[in-house]
């Protein structure tokens, strides 16, 4: 019953417009783990295109991109499982790339740069936020407007900073080595 109020309290902040989510596009320095690629390899645009879960309950697994289809943003590669998502990233990166440049959105919250797990997402107001430990999701989902907030006051400060370059706890991505 507790999940299924924190949902609907959520989906009343954001259809009132109080949650407040990053509007301002910056350029920091993407994540970027061992694969190479931004977001581990996985395809931004997809999650999108994925039914997003309720609150307290796991999403559905990221989509994993390919190394041969990809596009640079923010000084970062993308990769896509189709030609058709990577043109729509194309046409408005900043629509598809995670918030706080693919750091864990919690971790920005509480003031630091940690990576974020592409299967730890949260759409919110059209925005995509990562996490990095499904532990981490659970503090995340207790307040995810008030994270956002906090979040956004710490990412002035933070995002000049360079990306983590922590392994992301507990995850191997499918993507290939670049």
């Amino acid at each position: 019953m507790k999940k299924l109020f924190l949902s609907a309290v959520v989906v009343a902040f954001a259809s009132l417009g109080a949650i407040s989510v990053a509007t301002t596009s910056f350029a920091g320095e993407q994540y970027i783990d061992d694969t190479g690629f931004a977001v581990s390899g996985y395809d931004v645009v997809a999650y999108f295109d994925l039914p997003q879960s309720d609150i307290g309950t796991p999403q559905a697994p990221a989509v994993p991109g390919r190394a041969d289809i990809t596009a640079e943003h923010n000084g970062a590669t993308f990769a896509f499982s189709t030609a058709e998502n990577r043109d729509r990233f194309l046409a408005d990166p900043e629509r598809f790339v995670p918030q706080y440049d693919g750091h864990c959105a919690y971790g920005v919250a509480q003031g630091g740069k940690v990576p974020g797990n592409p299967n730890l997402w949260r759409i919110v107001d059209g925005q995509l936020f990562l996490n990095i430990t499904q532990n981490v999701v659970g503090f995340w989902e207790e307040d995810i407007p008030g994270n956002i907030t906090l979040a956004e006051g710490n990412w002035v400060d933070l995002e000049p900073q360079e990306a983590s370059e922590r392994a992301i706890p507990q995850f191997s991505s499918p993507a290939p080595v670049r």
